[in-house]
């Protein structure tokens, strides 16, 4: 194995969490390596994002009253303290971002133009071109990485596992690069995993389908503590017309007065105006039962958007019509997907973890601002915000010891991969029970004694384990077997056993 030496953070990720991290690493004076697996702006779920960035920009609205609205959604576990320093920085953000040329929808006074998601108070989610927010920010994040010196970057790297040295500090990584697969260890100054969501896991998810929870099962190899692993959040809205990944239909839909029906035109949730705008969970599973019962679920935008449809929403306009489905003629079929994982590597608002040396950012931390439900549009928020400050706070990390021999894990190959997807997506999905759980486990272990201990199947053990031993309902885990939110809240926290390696070297 080929060896190199970076003296400054390496980042491994180029959603909006990776990127941002590493402007502000370099602007603060560190020389920053990112890795990636696909050129930038491919493969991470940043630049999918159609709904956009949740921030008080209003004299309505308050950074208080978004870190309520973050409180409420997310079921009890939401940390109140991460989330108003989330949501104080709101408008700075979205600043910080238009400076970098995202162009967000502007009023005719140069105010953002912001629209109203479910579980928000009032509208404050900024746009840019209706449904088109991830790529473009992310576009702009991408163009001010190019332009900066300090960055370099590999977009044909995957990672493959954690180097520590002796005293358990995280000082490097593995990465295989190139057509190849070549692996070459990389000392580091620090780690910034930002590997994304577990969407990947899942057969039906609007995320991107390489995204596998393989960051969090590594930190966790590597004796990182986890927080919610059994937290996974479903998008009631993802189009259905089998394809893999399915195709999203934004939320902001329903915000504009778009409605879900049966396939005989009755309303899901009722006839009220604001009845499918609840929280996602309980949208999710309404949606997930009129298919389940065989009565169909669809979303009607043909009064609310109509002729509007091309320039509201391109994005969805032409996913549709990729599709063969006119949404401005007919109803457009839905089902539940995997979104988003609000589970992951426990971190604070600087991405720090429980592990020396090793921060993590975005979809694969999990900070507590998200708690069992993440409100709509924090996503981009906080991998923006928390990103920046994740790349300060490595800027100024000096390294450790020589690293001992690193502990990678084995591929899974792509049948095995098929069939956990949709034992996870059948068992570990929107509705959970211990029968259909125990089974997934059951099938975890099989596949790990015939291919050995894959990094997608240790995260999809974690997250099965975790929905087994939470014998409640309380935001995106419903338990059919035990329907009932207990009265008290309490997070699941996970520490695996000390890696081998740090076992010997004592």
């Amino acid at each position: 194995m080929n060896r190199l030496r970076h003296d400054g953070p390496l980042i491994v990720g180029a959603g909006l969490a990776g990127l941002s991290a590493a402007l502000e690493a370099a602007r603060a004076g560190a020389q920053v390596l990112v890795v990636t697996p696909e050129p930038l702006l491919n493969a991470c779920s940043s630049a999918w994002a159609q709904g956009g960035m949740a921030a008080a920009l209003t004299a309505v609205d308050s950074a208080e009253l978004h870190a309520r609205d973050t409180e409420a959604a997310g079921a009890g576990l939401v940390q109140p303290d991460v989330a108003r320093t989330l949501t104080g920085v709101g408008r700075q953000t979205v600043e910080w971002l238009a400076a970098l040329g995202a162009p967000f929808d502007r009023d005719a006074d140069g105010g953002f133009v912001v629209s109203l998601e479910a579980a928000h108070s009032t509208p404050r989610v900024a746009r840019v071109g209706g449904d088109g927010a991830g790529r473009a920010i992310l576009s702009a994040v991408v163009a001010a990485v190019r332009a900066e010196k300090r960055i370099q970057v590999w977009d044909d790297a995957r990672l493959k596992a954690l180097a520590q040295d002796a005293d358990g500090r995280v000082v490097g990584a593995v990465i295989a690069r190139g057509p190849h697969a070549k692996r070459i260890e990389i000392a580091a100054t620090a780690v910034v995993l930002a590997t994304g969501g577990a969407g990947g896991l899942f057969a039906a998810t609007t995320t991107p389908s390489a995204l596998k929870g393989e960051g969090m099962a590594l930190a966790a190899l590597a004796g990182a503590d986890l927080l919610d692993p059994e937290f996974v959040q479903f998008h009631p809205t993802a189009i259905d017309v089998g394809l893999d990944p399915a195709p999203l239909a934004t939320e902001a839909l329903r915000g504009e007065g778009a409605r879900l029906v049966d396939g005989q035109g009755r309303f899901l949730l009722g006839a009220e105006d604001d009845a499918d705008l609840k929280p996602r969970d309980v949208v999710a599973r309404a949606v997930h039962a009129a298919r389940m019962g065989g009565r169909g679920a669809y979303l009607d935008a043909r009064a609310a958007i109509g002729d509007e449809f091309p320039h509201a929403f391109p994005a969805v306009f032409a996913a549709c019509m990729r599709a063969g489905l006119d949404p401005r003629q007919s109803p457009i079929p839905v089902m539940a997907a995997c979104h988003y994982y609000m589970g992951g590597i426990a971190a604070d608002a600087d991405g720090r973890t429980s592990v020396p040396g090793l921060y993590a950012v975005g979809e694969c931390a999990a900070t507590g601002v998200h708690g069992a439900n993440r409100l709509a549009s924090n996503s981009l928020l906080e991998a923006c915000a928390f990103g920046r400050r994740a790349g300060q706070a490595a800027a100024g990390e000096i390294g450790g010891g020589r690293s001992l021999p690193a502990q990678g894990a084995p591929d899974l190959p792509e049948p095995a991969m098929a069939e956990l997807r949709a034992a996870m997506t059948a068992h570990a999905g929107v509705v959970r029970t211990a029968e259909g759980l125990a089974a997934l486990i059951a099938l975890i272990d099989r596949l790990q004694a015939e291919y050995g201990p894959a990094a997608p199947l240790l995260a999809a053990r974690l997250i099965a384990q975790a929905a087994l031993d939470r014998r409640e309902s309380r935001g995106g885990h419903y338990r059919a077997d035990y329907p009932q939110t207990a009265a008290r809240a309490e997070h699941t926290r996970v520490r695996l056993a000390r890696p081998a390696a740090m076992e010997a070297a004592e």
